[in-house]
């Protein structure tokens, strides 16, 4: 992508942390989901979690989908994204065959008669979220950059590798800021 193309956030595009963040976005890439003059909500793509989802939520079948921190909000919330609205008939479709949510009873059944891929899921406890303007005032303060919200970020399973992957196919001027060092101390 080139660095002039860059866009305002929509859902369905990616966010992608600056290198300086320090907090619970450090070198965080997230999903949008919603993104309107109310605010923005998404997920967190690239910080996986070392639970199982039938650990953390009663009665659901052994499915062996990561489970991520989708960030610091309502953190005892599991949320989902999937690629599976062929068969989970519910839900809300972001874009390009990406779906946020479902009905948990639908997508348990599917499971148990095995018509749904665990890597077609991605869970989340917490969400990532913006009051309205707020979103807006740290892209003004190059907190974030904007990118596409590829599937392959989005269902990826090398972590360490999305945001300086994001990074770099925003254009030349943004590979150097995606090989900074994680502690510049030590540079």
């Amino acid at each position: 992508m080139n660095s002039n193309a860059i866009s305002v956030p929509t859902k369905g595009k990616i966010l992608i942390s600056a290198p300086f963040l320090s907090d619970v976005f450090k070198r965080s890439v997230v999903f949008l989901c919603e993104h309107d003059d109310k605010g923005s909500l998404g997920f967190i793509i690239n910080k996986p979690l070392k639970y199982k989802l039938n650990e953390i939520i009663n009665d659901f079948p052994e499915f062996d989908a990561p489970v991520l921190f989708g960030g610091p909000v309502e953190t005892d919330l599991v949320n989902f994204i999937h690629r599976a609205g062929d068969v989970l008939k519910s839900g809300y479709e972001i874009n390009n065959g990406i779906y946020w949510g479902g009905d948990f009873e639908e997508l348990k059944e599917l499971i148990e008669t095995g018509l749904v891929k665990p890597s077609d899921f991605r869970f989340f406890l917490g969400y990532s979220g913006w009051g309205a303007g707020q979103l807006h005032k740290e892209l003004l303060d190059t907190s974030w950059f904007v990118g596409e919200g590829l599937e392959e970020y989005i269902f990826s399973t090398d972590y360490n590798s999305i945001w300086s992957k994001a990074l770099r196919d925003l254009g030349r001027e943004f590979a150097i800021i995606s090989s900074f060092p994680d502690d510049p101390s030590v540079n």
